[in-house]
């Protein structure tokens, strides 16, 4: 399956340029957009509560539909931007935000891998609207939900569903810094043995994309013996199909896999190539 745009460099966690400041005289200038979301990855940024007052004496927010009336027109010191592509006046608006931002941050799973809205990249977009809409016609989407990477040029990424807002608190405090951010980019296995949780593949033999996926939730679903998710996306050098050569031997079955690659971050690339390997009819309208 394939998005049919061009991806556009994005930068890691190891090599973000240098903070976004405005001049000496005044703050850095901060703006929070939103695309086809849940707006929870923004909800992240409201409960970080005391954080943000602190942030508040930092920068100044000029627009925050989620949390203020006030919005001011760009240039933008820093952009952070939630949610994915889904119809031709987002493509539009997201090369305007991209022209009047020195920094674009993507926020979320939406905005970084097209979100759990990517499944319709796997079906008919048109027997969607019919199953979903009692006036289809009036509906104007695209045949994809795609990341924002995918159609400008991002400076950082800030993966997970939602993000974690020790992470933003991190990244932001990086940019005013000017120093790298320090967030995870390892698997959720590193942190279930720090947290001394039993590895739920091996002893509880339970199908979990830990191994493959990247740090940031704190291991949340090991703990309570459940599977990870994938909720923050492909670790950094995910062998995904030696997970799932592993697991289809004689742990699960594709039908029971594909679902959990085709998730959050169903389009993200490891995560995408990986389920259309398992499941190549997907693309021609057929499935498991």
């Amino acid at each position: 399956m394939s998005s049919g745009v061009n991806s556009n460099k994005t930068t890691t966690a190891g090599s973000l340029p240098s903070a976004a400041c405005a001049s000496q005289e005044s703050k850095p200038r901060l703006a929070v957009f939103k695309f086809s979301s849940c707006d929870g990855c923004q909800l992240q940024l409201l409960s970080c509560e005391d954080e943000l007052l602190a942030l508040a004496d930092r920068l100044e927010i000029i627009h925050f539909i989620e949390a203020s009336s006030r919005i001011e027109s760009g240039p933008y010191d820093i952009a952070l931007v939630e949610g994915s592509i889904t119809t031709v006046a987002d493509r539009g608006r997201i090369q305007q935000i991209r022209r009047e931002s020195r920094m674009l941050i993507t926020i979320g799973a939406c905005a970084t891998a097209g979100g759990i809205q990517a499944l319709k990249n796997w079906g008919d977009r048109d027997d969607y609207l019919r199953c979903v809409y009692a006036r289809p016609e009036f509906i104007d989407t695209l045949q994809t939900s795609t990341a924002i990477a995918d159609h400008v040029t991002v400076d950082f990424e800030l993966r997970g569903c939602p993000i974690n807002r020790h992470q933003l608190l991190e990244v932001i405090g990086a940019l005013l810094a000017g120093r790298r951010p320090r967030t995870a980019t390892h698997s959720v296995c590193l942190d279930c043995k720090r947290n001394g949780t039993v590895c739920v593949a091996v002893a509880g033999d339970v199908t979990c994309l830990g191994p493959i996926t990247q740090a940031g939730c704190g291991a949340i679903c090991p703990h309570f013996s459940r599977g990870c998710y994938g909720c923050f996306g492909p670790a950094a050098q995910a062998g995904c199909d030696s997970l799932a050569n592993w697991v289809l031997a004689d742990r699960t079955t594709p039908r029971q896999l594909v679902p959990l690659l085709r998730n959050f971050n169903a389009a993200a690339v490891e995560f995408r190539d990986c389920g259309d390997r398992i499941d190549p009819g997907s693309d021609m309208g057929q499935s498991l």
